[in-house]
């Protein structure tokens, strides 16, 4: 096995957490593998709706704290909550000043879009749909001119590296096959989401849950799996991964309505189609599995504009033959955004020395059991770039005998065998029976290929959706629909999910 000593700071994944770590971690050297080239193959690119941030007069980090504490349904950390909000119109600021081009109103202001369960508009956007392109154009631009700073593509993550008293002292890459030990003083884990382990998702479906998995398999405590968020809008058209219509579109006045052309979210909730975003799509569910079937119909509220006001959306619809200035849009329910993660504090450390997390793979608190729409930029930003600088602190370890982690692959057959199962049994509507039953399809997996980390997140998420028998927020069990008095978080570690405990943990 090759390998390589970097004295600096490892930062492993490209999206807008990790290169906000690598640009913050200056003068430290900095290290960034990615395995597709950078502004592919990561979430943040393809965000349409932009970055919430009080940064409008009216507007406030207390009143967007308190949006995201609601939204969160009471599993949100309001320490953690008030330093994202307070923070955040510095980073959008930020950003805007590294060359992001924010939409601006006619003062020279951020021109600010609503979304649901915002109490006022302060999603700063780009061209309506192009806010995760845009600013990741211009945060790559910035890494590749930074000097601390080297980026290796075509690496993909395969494991962790750990000295006996369990300090992470980097991660095992692959390139072109062949396996490359990395030591460094510090690892920052930015590997994104988990959308990939679904059969419907609007995230890049090579993002499956690797950088977290590999981390639950260290060790390391991992919070709130059970939370995945499916937004209600994704256009379907077949595609797999499903284009997306943003929540910008009902924040402009575009309505749900079922194959009559009646609408049907007030029947639901009295915020319509601006209700929380949970709400949003289980009655899109429902009304599918009605045969009502669900539609976005934006023609009243965007119309002949789409073209320049939602390009992204404009150009996805059209290339499934479906023209949004004159037709509704079929939409459907796509897994989008994992509130778990491994537990970090409120600089990136996880419970492993050695070991920082940053953006969706991370779980800070601030999400609770329904992230608010368009808060995961604005957390890359934020934590990512507090992630980098406290990782810049840590010195070189002492020398000591590594252990290597490594798990081994899925083949495709198995990762669709896994994505059709999470989609139908941890998806919208959960119950004990489906989750059972897709525990079982993990054993059968597991045994076939052995403990691929994919299949460790897959646990995750369908142990702590067993042992939470509520509902609350993103996580709906059919069978137990009412919300306990009590809100409590998880936190769970490998050891807690052998075969004595695996259903029965306490949640903490």
């Amino acid at each position: 096995m090759n390998r390589r000593t970097h004295h600096g700071v490892l930062v492993v994944g490209a999206g807008l957490a990790g290169l906000s770590a690598a640009l913050a971690a200056a003068p430290r050297k900095v290290l960034v593998l990615t395995d597709a080239p950078l502004s592919q193959g990561c979430s943040s690119a393809w965000a349409q709706g932009g970055m919430a941030a009080a940064l409008a007069e009216d507007d406030s980090p207390a009143a967007h704290a308190a949006d995201t504490v609601a939204a969160g349904a009471g599993l949100v950390d309001p320490v953690m909550a008030r330093l994202l909000t307070e923070e955040g119109p510095g980073a959008v600021r930020a950003l805007a000043a590294l060359g992001a081009p924010f939409d601006r109103a006619a003062d020279g202001g951020f021109a600010q879009s609503l979304e649901a369960a915002h109490s006022q508009p302060r999603v700063a956007r780009v061209k309506g749909d192009q806010a995760g392109v845009a600013i990741m154009q211009a945060v790559v631009a910035a890494v590749l001119a930074a000097p601390h700073i080297a980026v290796l593509t075509g690496h993909r993550l395969r494991g962790l590296l750990q000295d006996a008293g369990g300090r992470v002292r980097g991660v095992v890459a692959e390139r072109e096959g062949v396996l490359i030990e990395i030591t460094a003083a510090a690892t920052i884990l930015a590997t994104g989401g988990i959308g990939g382990l679904y059969a419907v998702t609007t995230t890049p479906a090579e993002l499956r849950g690797e950088g977290l998995g590999l981390a639950a398999l260290a060790g390391a405590v991992v919070a709130d799996p059970e939370f995945v968020q499916f937004h209600p809008t994704a256009i379907d058209i077949g595609r797999d991964p499903a284009p997306l219509a943003t929540e910008a579109l009902r924040g402009e006045g575009a309505m749900l309505v079922g194959a009559d052309g009646q609408r049907f979210m007030a029947r639901y909730h009295p915020e319509a189609e601006l209700a929380p975003r949970d709400v949003v799509a289980r009655a899109i569910h429902a009304e599918r599995q009605a045969g009502r079937g669900a539609f976005l119909d934006a023609r009243g509220a965007v119309g002949p504009h789409f073209p320049e006001e939602f390009p992204a959306v404009f150009t996805a619809c059209l290339s499934g033959g479906v023209d949004p200035r004159v037709q509704p849009i079929p939409v459907a329910p796509a897994c989008h955004y994992h509130m778990g993660g491994i537990a970090t504090d409120a600089d990136g450390a996880t419970s492993l020395p050695g070991l920082y997390a940053a953006g969706e793979c991370a779980s800070t608190g601030v999400h609770g059991a329904n992230r608010l729409a368009s808060n995961s930029l604005l957390e890359a930003a934020v934590f990512g770039a507090r992630t980098g600088r406290a990782a810049a602190n840590e010195p070189d370890p002492a020398p000591a005998r590594i252990v290597r982690l490594v798990a081994p692959d899925l083949p495709d057959d198995a990762i669709q065998t896994l994505r059709t199962a999470m989609s139908r049994d941890a998806g919208v509507v959960r119950d004990a029976d489906g989750l059972l039953r897709l525990l079982e399809v993990i054993d059968s997996l597991e045994a076939q290929h052995g403990r691929a980390a994919p299949l460790a997140v897959a646990r995750l998420v369908a142990t702590s959706a067993l042992a939470r028998t509520e509902s609350r927020g993103g996580h709906f069990r059919a069978d137990a629909p009412e919300t306990d008095a009590v809100p409590r978080r998880t936190f769970v570690r490998w050891s807690d999910l052998l075969p004595a405990n695996a259903w029965k943990y306490a949640a903490e």
